[in-house]
C-alpha cells in the first residue's frame, strides 16, 4: 500500500524545529499584544472574487498561484493567499469600524496558499504574522507599525536585515504617472504578457524581476518625481518618525510590491542571507481596499512577516534562539507501585506549573534514564519499591549529576524551589 506524503511545496513542523517557529510567532506578536492589537483568526478560504478585487486581478497572486475551487454547492472560493483582505471583510462584516475606537488595531497568525514553483524560501503553504490598522489615515500609524516589526525582529537578535521606504503616491498623483510609466513601456521590446500587464498596472512592470526586463527599464519615469504636495508631506513625515525612533531604513524608488492595493507608503523587509528570496515580509498603505470590496472609505495600513523567512533569516545569522527545554522534571518509576504514586506526582508537578513528563511503556532503569536524558529535563525523580517504602524519592541532578534522597510529600516544594 502506497505511504502518503505532505504534498508538493508544502512542510510539516515537527519537534524539535517546531519550537522555533512558535518563538519567532511569539515574538513577532508581542510587541503588536503591547501595542494595543487584538488577536483576529479568520478562515482558510474565502469567496475567490475578495482576492480578485481586493489583491488584484493583474497580480500574479491572483492570475496564476491562486487555489481556486468550485464547491460541491457551486460557491467559487479560494484558499487564502494573503491575510490582509481576510481581515479587513471579517472586521468590515462584524462593523469594527462603527464602534467608535479608530483605528481598529488587530494582528492575526496564520497559513497561507500560493501555488508557486517551491525552491527553498518559497512554499505552496506558508505561515504569516500580520498586523491592520484600520480606519485612520496618520503617518505615525505607518511609523508605529514599521518600527514594531523592527522591534520584533531585533528581539529575536536578527541585525542583518534592511527595510526598504517607498511612497506609491494616491489616487490624485497616481494616475498621472501611471500614464507616464505606460508611455514609456510602449516603447519597449516586452512580450505579449507583459504588454497586457503593462496596460492594466504598469507598476507591477517595475516589479518584473527578469534581467532582460529589467535592464530596459533603465531611464523609467520615477514615481517620487509625480508625488502630489499631500503625499511628499505625508511621506516626509513617516520618514521622520522612523528616524527619531532610531530606525535605520533605505529609501527605494522601485518598492512597488506584489499586490493591487497600496497607496502611499510601502515598505519591505529584506534579508541579504537569503539569496533570491530575500524579503522576510512587508507592507503599506491601502487606503482604498475597503471601497473595492463593498465597504465605506477606511483608510489602513499594515504588514505580514513571513515565520518560515524569518527562521531561515535566524539560521543566516547563526542564532540560536534560546528556548527553554520544554520539561523540567522526568520521573522515572520502577515496579508498579511506584508507578501509580509517581504517576500521581507527576499529575501534581503539573499543576503546580513545572513541566513533567513520564516514563511511558514500562521500560526498565536503564532505557528510562534515556528517555530522561533525551526530554531535556533538568532533574529526574527515581523511585522503586525499597524508597517509596521509606517514604523517599530519589532526585537526580541530570546537569552535575548528583542525587539526593527527597520525602515524596515534600516533592514539589523541593522541585520548585531548586528550578527557581
Amino acid at each position: 500500500m502506497a505511504t502518503f506524503k505532505a504534498p508538493k511545496g508544502t512542510y510539516d513542523l515537527i519537534p524539535p524545529v517546531s519550537v522555533k517557529y512558535l518563538a519567532v510567532r511569539e515574538a513577532i506578536s508581542a510587541p503588536l499584544r503591547n501595542s494595543g492589537y487584538g488577536y483576529i483568526e479568520t478562515p482558510g478560504f474565502e469567496d475567490v472574487g475578495l482576492f480578485a478585487r481586493g489583491v488584484g486581478e493583474s497580480t500574479d497572486i491572483v492570475s496564476k498561484e491562486m487555489y481556486a475551487f468550485e464547491t460541491k454547492g457551486g460557491d467559487q472560493l479560494a484558499l487564502r493567499p494573503e491575510g490582509t483582505a481576510s481581515v479587513l471583510r471579517a472586521a468590515l462584516e462584524a462593523s469594527l469600524h462603527k464602534q467608535g475606537n479608530l483605528p481598529v488595531k488587530l494582528w492575526y497568525s496564520g497559513s497561507y496558499y500560493r501555488y508557486e514553483r517551491p525552491q527553498k524560501g518559497r512554499y505552496r503553504h506558508f505561515s504569516q504574522v500580520g498586523a491592520e490598522a484600520i480606519g485612520a489615515e496618520d503617518p505615525a500609524l505607518d511609523a508605529e507599525l514599521i518600527i514594531l516589526a523592527d522591534q520584533a525582529y531585533r528581539s529575536l537578535g536578527l541585525r542583518a536585515f534592511r527595510i526598504l521606504l517607498n511612497s506609491l503616491g494616491d489616487k490624485e498623483c497616481r494616475p498621472v504617472y501611471r500614464e507616464a510609466l505606460q508611455g514609456f513601456l510602449r516603447g519597449l521590446d516586452l512580450d505579449e504578457e507583459t504588454v497586457r500587464r503593462a496596460e492594466i498596472n504598469p507598476l507591477r512592470v517595475l516589479d518584473d524581476k527578469r534581467p532582460d526586463v529589467q535592464k530596459q527599464l533603465v531611464g523609467a519615469p520615477v514615481l517620487r518625481d509625480y508625488l502630489c504636495d499631500a503625499c511628499k508631506a505625508y511621506h516626509e513625515e513617516v520618514r521622520a518618525l522612523i528616524t527619531a525612533a532610531g530606525v535605520a531604513f533605505e529609501d527605494d524608488e522601485k518598492l512597488v510590491r506584489g499586490l493591487d492595493y497600496y497607496t502611499r507608503t510601502t515598505f519591505e523587509f529584506v534579508h541579504d542571507g537569503l539569496g533570491s528570496q530575500s524579503a522576510v515580509g512587508g507592507g503599506g498603505r491601502y487606503d482604498g481596499l475597503s471601497e473595492m470590496i463593498g465597504g465605506p472609505a477606511l483608510p489602513s495600513v499594515g504588514w505580514a512577516l513571513g515565520v518560515d523567512r524569518t527562521v531561515l533569516a535566524l539560521e543566516a545569522e547563526g542564532i540560536e534562539l534560546d528556548i527553554p527545554a520544554p520539561t523540567a522534571v522526568f520521573a522515572v518509576a520502577l515496579g508498579e507501585e511506584a508507578r501509580r504514586v509517581l504517576f500521581g506526582k507527576v499529575t501534581e508537578l503539573r499543576k503546580a506549573g513545572v513541566a513533567a513528563d513520564f516514563s511511558f511503556g514500562g521500560k526498565g532503569l536503564k532505557g528510562a534514564m534515556k528517555d530522561a536524558n533525551r526530554s531535556g529535563a533538568r532533574f529526574a525523580v527515581v523511585a522503586g519499591e525499597r524508597d517509596l517504602a521509606e517514604g523517599l524519592v530519589q532526585l537526580k541532578d541530570m546537569e552535575s549529576g548528583e542525587q539526593s534522597p527527597v520525602a515524596l510529600t515534600e516533592l514539589v516544594d523541593a522541585v520548585r524551589a531548586r528550578l527557581a
